[in-house]
């Protein structure tokens, strides 16, 4: 997969533990964990979310997040020891040596400065290149990395990207100094699958190139099967095992990594056509819409029935999140109209009643960015059963602590906590939590497991199918992972630039002869198979897997 790795290493952790503060106690997160990497070597980490999976990357660069100290243990990189190296030696470390692609490129990037100027800032503050060169190494980076329109993308500012195109943006900027060792938690994460397989291969390639040592975290199996020399299962802070890729996919050695394997096994069973003459609950009529003068919806229809999911699919950009945000009266749109029930919705949301506003809900991609960061668990689910149904008081606490349950979040461990002391996946379901709060009808759900490991993921699948069965709640489901829209999805509508390629049942959707660009998708999910990456290369006959995509379509 990589080029062999020297035999030096060039990270070495040794009983490493890390203890989180709770309140005025230190709880043990990491439980003296040892990792060993050397140069050109890929190390996938996996477990489920709360694992610590996230936290050992960082302490592979010196680094705990505030609420987060180092107990025990050592931690070196080239022969440095990281715990008592210098600040002036990390900061010449960090960024140029040892760099970091983050979870949530929105909560990450400076939302002030346009892309290009954050990207050119490690390799002109460590000398490694002037700006122009900086910026021209830059675009090519975005090239690698299909970005659309490398030459002026870097010249947006983050909230005028979409979060597939961030983390791409991300991941180029932290390849801007080529680094030695790159710790990458879950880069593609917010990626659909043709920009994934790009990003992968584009990632391959650097590692390969520079000689660079990666730690992958990630939930995903069959990504990790692609980029990972060797992984390591962790669970509640503990290794579990570690061997080679290919043993561990074949044969897992403890039952917790071979439940993992055995995920994603729920898929709801086809619900009946919907009867002619039946009201939809939402329509979404020939609707055009705009950023600025650019328009980015083109005469977008479909209708979503009661008590049923609709997953809308499509790569990064191709206007997923913006009809969502039609729906909501966010975005409104510049032709066609949003429908409730059968009568239309005021375009914008601040013409709309609080009981229009209370019956369509959204559970946001980025947990990160849409929690506020100084208010507690229990505020931010209080805030709309408040609002929205009128609690006060001890009923408005029991109904924040059920909704808490439902999510498996236990509400006397969890209700006081801040966003920053959970877990991505943790922060998600609090994202839930809040969206069922209100008692909606209609929620739309943008990219709600993206962030979940498949253990988890399956889980929240399985709840939300019971709460619609419950409660007749219809769902928006954005998502690029298609094995969550064959586990949950009535009816599929694929999206590409703006427009809608192709609508149907689940089962006409997923039987040939399909739309090119929808044969597209379903050709480039990841299979639990290391070899699956190189021979799909291999398959489409080019070395550059986004040139494969244009000539296919």
């Amino acid at each position: 997969m990589t080029q062999a790795p020297d035999t030096t290493p060039l990270v070495k952790i040794r009983d490493i533990r890390i203890d989180g503060r709770s309140d005025e106690t230190w709880l043990p997160i990491i439980k003296g964990v040892n990792l060993t990497l050397q140069r050109g070597q890929v190390l996938g980490l996996i477990g489920e979310s709360g694992a610590g999976k996230s936290t050992l990357g960082l302490a592979a660069m010196g680094y705990t997040r505030d609420g987060v100290r180092i107990s025990g243990g050592s931690v070196e990189f080239d022969g440095i020891d990281l715990l008592t190296a210098s600040a002036a030696v990390k900061r010449d470390l960090l960024g140029k040596r040892i760099a970091y692609v983050a979870q949530s490129a929105a909560a990450s990037f400076n939302p002030a400065h346009r892309l290009i100027d954050q990207h050119v800032e490690a390799p002109v503050q460590h000398g490694i290149a002037g700006r122009k060169d900086s910026a021209e190494d830059g675009i090519a980076l975005y090239r690698k990395l299909r970005l659309p329109n490398p030459e002026e993308i870097g010249f947006r500012y983050p909230h005028q990207v979409s979060g597939g195109q961030l983390q791409r943006a991300m991941t180029a900027m932290a390849m801007s100094c080529r680094p030695d060792l790159i710790i990458f938690d879950e880069p593609t994460t917010a990626l659909d699958v043709t920009t994934q397989i790009e990003v992968l291969s584009a990632i391959r390639d650097i590692v390969a190139q520079y000689n660079t040592a990666a730690i992958y975290i990630t939930h995903d199996l069959a990504v990790v099967a692609q980029m990972a020399d060797r992984i390591k299962v962790l669970l509640r802070g503990e290794e579990v095992e570690t061997a080679d890729t290919r043993t561990m996919l074949t044969a897992p050695v403890q039952d917790y990594t071979k439940s993992l394997w055995a995920v994603r096994s729920f898929e709801r069973p086809a619900k009946p056509a919907v009867q002619k003459g039946t009201v939809p609950l939402v329509t979404v009529q020939n609707v055009d819409a705009a950023y600025g003068k650019e328009k980015v919806l083109h005469d977008v229809s479909f209708d979503i029935h009661a008590g049923r999911t609709v997953a809308v699919v499509g790569e990064s950009g191709s206007g997923k999140s913006t009809t969502a945000r039609c729906i909501t009266g966010l975005l409104p749109p510049i032709a066609g109209q949003i429908l409730f029930d059968g009568a239309p919705l005021p375009p914008d949301y601040r013409k709309r009643s609080k009981d229009q506003l209370r019956q369509i809900q959204m559970i946001y991609q980025m947990a990160d960015t849409a929690l506020n960061p100084r208010m507690s668990v229990g505020q931010i689910i209080a805030r709309p059963v408040q609002f929205y149904l009128g609690l006060t008081g001890k009923a408005k606490r029991q109904r924040v602590d059920a909704l808490l349950n439902q999510i498996e979040l236990d509400p006397a461990e969890y209700y006081n906590r801040l966003p920053s002391e959970l877990s991505g996946g943790q922060k998600q379901r609090i994202g839930i939590a809040r969206a069922l709060a209100a008692e909606p009808r209609f929620i739309i759900c943008d990219e709600v497991t993206s962030a979940l490991d498949q253990l988890v993921a399956e889980g929240i699948l399985r709840l939300l199918a019971r709460l619609q069965d419950e409660l007749s709640l219809s769902y928006m489901f954005i998502t690029h992972d298609l094995a969550t829209v064959r586990a949950i999805a009535d009816e599929v509508v694929v999206m590409k630039d703006g427009h809608v390629v192709e609508q149907g049942p689940k089962a006409e959707m997923f039987r040939p002869p399909h739309h090119a660009y929808t044969d597209l998708l379903l050709s480039s999910v990841p299979e639990m198979d290391p070899d699956w990456l190189s021979n799909l290369l291999a398959e489409r006959g080019v070395d550059n897997i986004g040139d494969a995509a244009v000539n296919k379509l």
